[in-house]
């Protein structure tokens, strides 16, 4: 893989802005020994947990595991679980951009889990007003400023609802946008540098497809008419595939082994995105974030990659 000293070096001054939904992962870990009276589930007797950022959140940990510059930006409530996603962002010396929303929850995912294994989770979510991300885009315009790179994490809870002036704030920078997409309606991320939808994200929007030169043709046909640069499609085992103006590159998958996907999609984003704001190429980036995405899904739940784990045996 195409890499030098010199962007290494560059990594730790790359500057990357993410603005997204923004939650908190919650995990309870306990031992399971019985099943319940009440009703046929396991008793889990809770012993451990621990709290980490999730989502967009979780992109920005990510960049600045790399040891690049992440910055913040997306809505909490005014909660014990927002104080506990600020004190998370701080240790992880990432820019708190954060916008406060007392009339919603943050959004919280906890999981519950026996013997390593995951048993439950639980959601509470609610969308923010809107009120609070129209007067976020003021706070917007500084954080792109000080970007090199922009990242749109979707999640669907209703942080993005002005994605579209967004996008076009940052191309007129001439700063890159990557978004991790969400949903069927794929025309408000029209404008993007690159999308990076796993293979169920991408059926819903163009349907299943019937072999390569299908898949081939319908994302091409989508590249084009959404006006990107690229599209990046995560393929779980089967690797990745770049489709750009410079044709199709596959990348095989470069996991060991699968322990959990949770946050994988996060990592290649905030992988591509910190390489790119170090100055390499996309189709360069490609492959260190394909790298980035094998090593996380062997780690339990949203995890991250550090420096020395992807580049360690690069650099010696």
């Amino acid at each position: 893989m195409s890499f030098n000293r010199d962007h290494i070096k560059k990594i730790s001054t790359a500057r990357v802005g993410v603005v997204g939904d923004i939650m908190l992962d919650r995990y309870w870990f306990g031992d399971v020994s019985r099943v319940s009276p009440e009703a046929p589930v396991p008793v889990v007797h809770v012993q451990k947990h621990e709290d980490r950022l999730g989502g967009a959140a979780n992109v920005a940990r990510n960049v600045a595991s790399l040891g690049a510059r992440a910055a913040i930006m997306g809505v909490v409530g005014n909660d014990e679980a927002a104080r506990s996603v600020r004190e998370l962002i701080g240790e992880g010396g990432i820019a708190d951009h954060l916008i406060e929303d007392s009339s919603v929850p943050t959004t919280i995912k906890l999981r519950v889990l026996g013997r390593q294994q995951q048993l439950i989770r639980v959601d509470f979510e609610e969308k923010p007003s809107h009120e609070v991300l129209s007067a976020a885009l003021a706070d917007f315009g500084r954080l792109l400023v000080d970007s090199e790179v922009l990242v749109l994490s979707d999640y669907g809870k209703g942080g993005l609802a002005h994605i579209g002036a967004m996008i076009s704030a940052a191309r007129e920078a001439n700063k890159a946008v990557i978004i991790d997409p969400k949903g069927s309606d794929y025309a408000r991320y029209r404008g993007a540098t690159v999308l990076t939808p796993n293979r169920a994200e991408l059926k819903e929007v163009v349907g299943a497809w019937k072999s390569e030169e299908d898949l081939q043709k319908k994302a091409e046909e989508l590249r084009r008419d959404l006006d990107l640069d690229a599209l990046l499609l995560t393929r779980s085992e089967e690797g990745m595939t770049l489709f750009s103006s410079n044709g199709r590159q596959d990348y095989p998958a470069q996991a060991k082994e699968v322990f959990d996907v949770s946050g994988a999609g996060d990592t290649v984003v905030a992988t591509l995105a910190s390489l790119m704001a170090a100055g390499l190429p996309l189709g360069e980036a490609v492959p260190w974030a394909n790298r980035a995405g094998g090593i996380v899904v062997g780690k339990l739940g949203t995890a991250t990659v550090n420096h020395q784990e992807l580049f360690g045996s690069e650099i010696q």
